[in-house]
């Protein structure tokens, strides 16, 4: 989609601003915000998305950086990306700005310590319930399998998710190399 004089810069960095603003603990806590935000107004396309997680998660750099780079690129091009980035970090920087200068002071109010414990059940809740509505729409048997095994190995044998990612990358040339051979012939 060519949105190019359709979305003003300033919607691009209000959009993102509001999802930098309300997205408490930032990186894959914004992307369901993110893909909400942009297929709610039809700027980019749902089935479009966990292409669009994919290369932002393979981009060195913050995932969520990488989504509002990305997003604001395809829909105004490099103003766009830079628009959408300033709109993705600035709200939270200038909050983590306040909050650091005035932490100490009230870092053992136990109003202060309950909200805290009170949001990181929720913040693993969003994340796994976005991760399992994005496996439900793209999953074959095989990605339930290593799902499984994945988090068997994290969880209980305690394997370097490092080690399982390198695992897989070489499981998955291998698989690709003898698909092209056996295509081949």
């Amino acid at each position: 989609m060519d949105h190019e004089e359709k979305i003003s810069l300033w919607d691009i960095f209000a959009v993102f601003s509001k999802i930098g603003a309300f997205t408490i603990g930032g990186g894959y806590m914004m992307v369901p915000a993110i893909q909400e935000e942009i297929i709610k107004r039809g700027w980019i396309a749902e089935s479009e998305m966990p292409d669009i997680v994919a290369v932002s998660q393979s981009a060195p750099g913050l995932l969520t950086v990488n989504m509002a780079i990305f997003c604001g690129y395809r829909l105004r091009g490099f103003k766009g990306g830079l628009v959408a980035t300033l709109g993705c970090i600035l709200v939270p920087f200038i909050m983590i700005l306040l909050i650091a200068m005035f932490f100490s002071s009230f870092s053992s109010n136990p109003v202060v310590v309950s909200i805290f414990k009170g949001v990181r059940p929720v913040a693993v809740g969003i994340v796994a319930a976005y991760a399992f509505k994005l496996f439900l729409k793209n999953a074959e048997w095989w990605h339930w399998a290593i799902s499984l095994l994945t988090l068997c190995g994290i969880v209980f044998l305690r394997i370097s998710a490092v080690y399982i990612l390198l695992v897989i990358i070489v499981l998955s040339l291998a698989v690709s190399a003898y698909n092209e051979r056996r295509a081949g012939k």
